[in-house]
């Protein structure tokens, strides 16, 4: 999906913004894709002269692409989500296996694992483009009522 469906579901946007687009998504999975370019900011000071991706990134990556799912599942009128944003509230058993560096695209296979009233528990592979696994994770995010804005 273009850029404008995920810049309509979530509030991300550049340079903090690393889902590039939806591959695919339904009531339990979500896979989307990102390839950080060679000339973010953040190469600068990664690793000068070798650059590669802050694993905190890759996580980031994971978890935009979960608000994306939350909202697509808000949207289709899931009950209990209207109304309401994602909010991450537990991460477990990181992994990190991999590096990725600049202009090389990684996929995010995000599964729901359970649901439990407001919150959503999944599970999260983010592979390269050769299917080798860069990083593992599993999470939790709750629905929480939006920010009222002044």
């Amino acid at each position: 999906m273009a850029c404008k469906v995920i810049e309509a579901r979530i509030p991300h946007r550049p340079p903090f913004l690393f889902v590039d687009s939806i591959l695919s998504e339904d009531e339990t999975t979500i896979v989307t894709e990102w390839t950080p370019k060679a000339d973010a900011d953040f190469f600068k000071g990664h690793y000068p002269g070798d650059p590669i991706v802050p694993g905190v990134l890759l996580m980031e990556f994971v978890f935009q692409s979960a608000a994306l799912w939350f909202a697509g599942r808000a949207e289709a009128g899931e009950a209990n989500l209207e109304g309401t944003v994602p909010v991450l509230t537990r991460v477990g058993s990181g992994r990190f296996k991999r590096m990725v560096a600049p202009d090389q695209t990684v996929r995010a296979e995000l599964t729901l694992t359970e649901s439990l009233g407001p919150a959503r528990y999944m599970k999260a592979r983010v592979l390269d483009s050769a299917g080798k696994l860069v990083v593992s994770c599993d999470f939790a995010v709750a629905a929480a009522n939006k920010p009222s804005t002044p």
